[in-house]
């Protein structure tokens, strides 16, 4: 699963723990699967299911004894991927920061701005992240493992600014009030809601600049309690675009200010319960640093710009361009 970066084996990732029906044994499902290959040996592999998914979620929203948040989870058995019973639904974003299954009914052209300056990114909290390190200065003689640091925090974090994660700073706030993130919400979950699978963005956008990026970031909503008094903004999966791509990877076009480009592009797969009461958001934005390279809006050629400057970026949300996030619903 997406949130869940490196950790193979425990039962958390960041600040959440997905309880003790997370934890796997890899060096035995390996030793299994050569025992069957390689030595030939009947343990019964080949009759299981072709596919194990561990769908998050279920768990308490609570504070365990760890001091992580109790999302909970469970492994599953299908027969594919992606699941052929799945029910691929729009979440459409409407004028009101809303995100709903029916589409916006406004015939006029509807946005909503935000100003990107990559002097001022998005830091990164929480990610599917394992290999963006740094080495430790020091005179001490240690082992060069021993030293390297992580810039980013892996796994599933509240999406709230703090002293200890790259690129915060002081007030420390929540990530949806900055001006350069926009959030769309769905109400409180009436029922549980499995997503599970590939998921999908489709924005109609424009821009100040010749070029710039916009992401995406899928997000689970706990809801207040005693230990989480604001609630708890769970990262999922995200994923970015740059512009300059909007009609294809090979070829580059960059953009003109007057004009309304569609961009569509994909998210990491996953598998999460989001569960009654809880809210399903996406945030969108133009960075999210140190995760993704930041894009300068200059339209020059990658790695080589010469300056920066702020873009002024709009999201459509009107019946002519409804921008949605595709979610791949499980029926229960």
């Amino acid at each position: 699963m997406d949130t869940w970066g490196y950790n193979q084996r425990g039962k958390y990732a960041g600040d959440v723990d997905f309880g003790k029906d997370a934890i796997i044994d890899w060096l035995d499902f390996r030793l299994r699967f050569f025992d069957k290959y390689l030595k030939g040996l009947d343990n019964g592999l080949d009759n299981e299911p072709s596919v194990k998914i561990f769908v998050m979620g279920g768990g308490s929203g609570r504070r365990n004894r760890n001091g992580r948040l109790d999302h909970g989870g469970k492994w599953r058995y299908e027969n594919e991927w992606p699941i052929k019973r799945t029910r691929y639904t729009e979440y459409y974003l409407l004028k009101d920061m809303g995100l709903s299954t029916s589409p916006p009914t406004e015939n006029d052209i509807i946005g909503t701005t935000f100003i990107y300056d990559p002097n001022n990114p998005v830091p990164t909290i929480g990610a599917n992240i394992s290999a963006l390190l740094y080495l430790e200065q020091t005179e001490r003689s240690i082992d060069i493992m021993e030293r390297t640091i992580p810039i980013m925090q892996a796994g599933a974090l509240n999406q709230i600014e703090r002293p200890d994660i790259f690129g915060c700073t002081q007030l420390y706030l929540p990530l949806a009030s900055r001006q350069d993130v926009l959030s769309f919400s769905t109400p409180p979950l009436e029922e549980d809601l499995e997503v599970t699978g590939p998921i999908s963005v489709t924005f109609w956008v424009s821009s100040s600049a010749p070029d710039t990026d916009f992401t995406a970031k899928l997000i689970d909503v706990h809801p207040p309690n005693e230990d989480y008094p604001s609630g708890y903004a769970m990262n999922i999966s995200d994923s970015i675009m740059r512009a300059r791509f909007h009609k294809s990877w090979e070829k580059q076009e960059l953009l003109q200010s007057s004009k309304i480009y569609k961009l569509q592009f994909k998210l990491y797969p996953t598998s999460n319960l989001f569960t009654a009461g809880h809210m399903i958001r996406l945030d969108i934005s133009s960075s999210n640093y140190p995760r993704f390279d930041l894009n300068p809006n200059t339209g020059e050629p990658i790695g080589h710009n010469t300056y920066t400057q702020p873009a002024k970026n709009t999201i459509y949300h009107d019946t002519s361009h409804p921008s949605h996030i595709l979610l791949p619903i499980i029926p229960p």
